[in-house]
Formats: structure tokens, C-alpha cells, sequence
């Protein structure tokens, strides 16, 4: 069965002020292109249809206008609330649009209701697709991971809570064609923390709820659509925390036993254990620590044995982002920077002076210029060290923080005297702190 992954849509998005709804109109039209071209049976959309809560009419009306052309190209459609997203108005209208063949699940008590696709195409067993939404631990918590276990639960002794699987009645499931025919891997503590539970606790109770009724089934093939932050994943700037540190990451052991894992909220493109589980990242840019990545979907080949193959296609659309590193004058007449006028630049400027006027002169030859920094001294950042994400700066040691910084400001690294002192000051800070 084929089956296209994406994710991350964002629609109502702008960049630095510019709206980017034409940019996300042509990349829908792109993934439509695809599913038809395809033949594509299920096209699974991994949270954050929109950028935020509330979104503007015509991202709303976007959305409506390719749900309806997916369905009329014969494709079923699995989608998720993300972290972005309003789980109550993506999923409003949920149980209607399943007679039509979509799934749009913002509901977390309804992650051990599939989506059923009885008969595929290639007359293998059904697909069972579960869709586990964006689940923000202060709100869902109390639903997921109880604070008391309960009354005869057995302790697994690993720390992780213990929920009872939810009761389901299979036969208040209908078969979604049913329907149209009628009309690094160590998982952090899932302990509480700070009186709630983490996100990893409740990414794995919903699994766990997942798992039991994925055992009811006959011969089935299993799909986990999930919006969450798996330990492994590469991290980009234009991805809103969910968490502090690494504590709210969710293991990649959670997803195991399931033939096809579709995750969302990491905008780069990247598979965590092969073609089973992988994330597909955004179809557009939507920072510049995006930099370098090549906007895509995934195509996936389910087979009747649950064995998964997979095809990165790239998408070809929207304007790209580049950084820019120079003096003024040289970024003014490099004419090898002729492919970064049609995109959207940040700049990092170093003059020893700000000249005047910079970025209006700038956008004389790059129209899409969006951020521009003075940073004189002639310091040209290399691509590893460059505009680091907060992810990336997250994983720094503390002295590694301090020396960036620290070359950050004053225009060179630091030499062995400074590292020795940033070194103390941060071994007696720590003490203090223990103490």
C-alpha cells in the first residue's frame, strides 16, 4: 500500500513579516500532484496543519480546499493536532469527516480508536492507522498517567508509570471504507516531575493504550502517527520547545512493535530507526536554521507483510534561505551570490563599520533580505558554528557555551588563561549551587 508522510504545514506562517500562503498553496498543490501521480491510497499529515491556535481565514480555507482534493483523488487521509495546532478545532468536526474518509484526531482519548483501511489496494491485510496527537502532559496527564497506580497494577520497576488499558468496544469502531461505502535510545524517567508527568509519560501511556488494542486485532498492519520529540532527532530553530533539556524526549523504543511510526514536529527530513520511524520534516522553510535542507515528503511502500520501504521526494517549491557573510561591498558584487538573490537572506555584515543604509542597499540586489548583523572584526562563522539553533545549544557542555559566547563577543576564541578562568568560575558555581 502506498502511503504519503508529511508533516509540519504551519499554514498562516509568515518569515520575518512576509505571509508565506502562497509558498504553502504551491506546496499542496505539489503533495496533490504526487498523491495522484502516485496512486497513493493514505496520506498521513503528522501534525501542526496550522502555525498557530487561532488561525487566519484563508489558512483555514486552504486546508478545507486540499482535504477535499486529496479526497477526490481517491486517497484516505490520516491527519493530527500538533503543538501549534487547537486540538479542539482541528478535531471538531472529526467524526463527521471520518464518513468522508479523513481523520483529523486532536482528541487524546481516542488514540486507541484506528483509522481501518479494510481492503487495500494490494490485497494485503487491513491497515490499522492510530493517531496519537499532540499531548501537552499539563493538560492530558491527569487522563494518561494517574498519580496512584491502580489497584493491583503490577510495578513494572523501571520508574514508568503504570496505566490500565483503556476498555474499547471493537464493534463501536467502524472501518473507515466501511463508512465511505455507506455514504540513543535510553528513554528519560517517566516519573512525575514538579507534580505532572513529562511528556515521554504520556507519549507512552497513549502508545501503551495503542498497543493493547492493536493486540485485539486480527491479522493487521499497524501505523502510529504521532507529534512528539524522539530522543535522536535533529532539532531546528523554528520548532517551538517541548521541554526543558531533555527530559520531555520520548524513546525510540516507545514505537516498538509497530510496522510504520509517521512522526511530526521536527522540521528536517531524517529517519530515527530506518524507514519504520521517521520524521518528514516541513515542506517549506520556515527559519534559517533550515539552511541546507531539502524540503520534502515521504513515499512509503507498506507491504502486505508489514515490511516498509521508503522514498524521499524532494518538493521543489518555495523561496530558500541563506545566510550571507561578508563586507558590504564584496556581497554587493560577488557574482557568485547571483543564486541567493531570488531567495530569503540573513546577512552577517563585517565591516568595521555599519555603512549606511545597508539593508536598503542590500535588498537593491537581494529583495527577500529578511535579518541582517553587524559583526565586525572579519569573523566569518563557519556553517557548524553559525546562527546555532537553541536546540543545538542545548546540547553544549556549559564551558563549551561559555567559549562560544565568549567568541561571539569578543570576535576570537578564547585562549588557554580565559578557558582556565571559565573553567573555575563554572566548577565553583556548581559547587555553590550543590551546596
Amino acid at each position: 500500500m502506498k502511503v504519503l508522510h508529511t508533516s509540519d504545514w504551519h499554514l498562516g506562517r509568515s518569515f520575518h513579516g512576509a505571509s508565506l500562503l502562497d509558498e504553502q498553496a504551491e506546496v499542496l498543490d505539489r503533495i496533490v500532484e504526487i498523491v495522484e501521480a502516485e496512486q497513493v491510497e493514505l496520506v498521513i499529515v503528522a501534525g501542526d496543519l496550522y502555525d498557530r491556535a487561532i488561525p487566519p481565514a484563508p489558512a483555514v480555507e486552504l486546508l478545507g480546499d486540499v482535504l477535499a482534493r486529496l479526497h477526490r483523488a481517491g486517497a484516505a487521509v490520516a491527519a493530527i493536532s500538533g503543538n501549534h495546532d487547537s486540538a479542539v478545532r482541528v478535531g471538531g468536526h472529526d467524526a463527521l469527516l471520518n464518513r468522508l474518509g479523513v481523520a483529523l484526531r486532536g482528541d487524546h482519548r481516542r488514540v486507541a480508536e484506528p483509522l481501518v483501511i479494510e481492503h487495500p489496494a494490494d490485497g494485503g491485510p487491513p491497515v490499522a492507522v492510530y493517531l496519537v496527537p499532540y499531548l501537552e502532559p499539563a493538560a492530558v496527564g491527569a487522563d494518561l498517567v494517574p498519580v496512584d497506580a491502580p489497584a493491583g497494577a503490577e510495578d513494572p520497576g523501571d520508574g514508568s508509570a503504570v496505566v490500565e488499558p483503556a476498555v474499547v468496544d471493537d464493534a463501536a469502531i467502524p472501518s473507515l471504507f466501511d463508512l465511505i461505502d455507506e455514504d540513543e535510545d535510553e528513554a528519560p524517567s517517566t516519573r512525575r516531575r514538579s507534580g505532572r508527568p513529562t511528556q515521554d509519560a504520556v507519549v507512552r501511556a497513549a502508545v501503551d493504550q495503542v498497543r493493547t488494542h492493536a493486540a485485539s486485532l486480527g491479522p493487521t498492519r499497524t501505523v502510529v502517527v504521532a507529534h512528539t520529540f524522539v530522543a535522536g532527532g535533529e532539532v531546528s530553530a523554528s520548532e517551538r520547545d517541548l521541554s526543558v533539556g531533555n527530559l520531555e524526549r520520548v524513546a525510540v523504543s516507545t514505537f516498538d512493535g509497530f510496522d510504520l511510526v509517521a512522526l511530526g514536529h521536527l522540521h528536517s527530513p531524517q529517519s530515527v530507526a530506518g524507514d519504520r520511524v521517521a520524521y518528514a520534516g516541513s515542506p517549506l522553510p520556515y527559519s534559517f536554521s533550515e539552511e541546507g535542507q531539502v524540503k520534502s515528503v515521504r513515499l512509503v511502500d507498506l507491504a502486505p507483510d508489514g515490511s516498509v520501504t521508503a522514498t524521499v521526494l524532494p518538493l521543489g517549491v518555495g523561496r530558500p534561505v541563506r545566510t550571507l557573510a561578508g563586507r558590504l561591498e564584496e556581497l554587493l558584487s560577488d557574482p557568485a551570490l547571483a543564486g541567493a538573490e531570488e531567495a530569503r537572506v540573513r546577512v552577517r555584515l563585517t565591516d568595521e563599520h555599519l555603512p549606511n543604509q545597508a539593508m536598503a542597499r542590500l535588498r537593491q540586489r537581494f529583495p527577500h533580505a529578511a535579518e541582517l548583523r553587524h559583526e565586525p572584526g572579519g569573523v566569518v562563522p563557519t556553517a557548524s558554528d553559525a546562527f546555532a539553533s537553541s536546540g543545538e545549544l542545548r546540547l553544549l557542555e556549559p564551558l563549551d557555551l561559555a567559549l562560544r559566547f565568549w567568541k561571539e563577543q569578543d570576535g576570537a576564541p578564547a585562549d588557554d588563561d580565559v578557558q582556565a578562568l571559565l573553567s573555575r568560575a563554572l566548577a565553583d558555581a556548581s559547587t555553590e549551587a550543590v551546596s
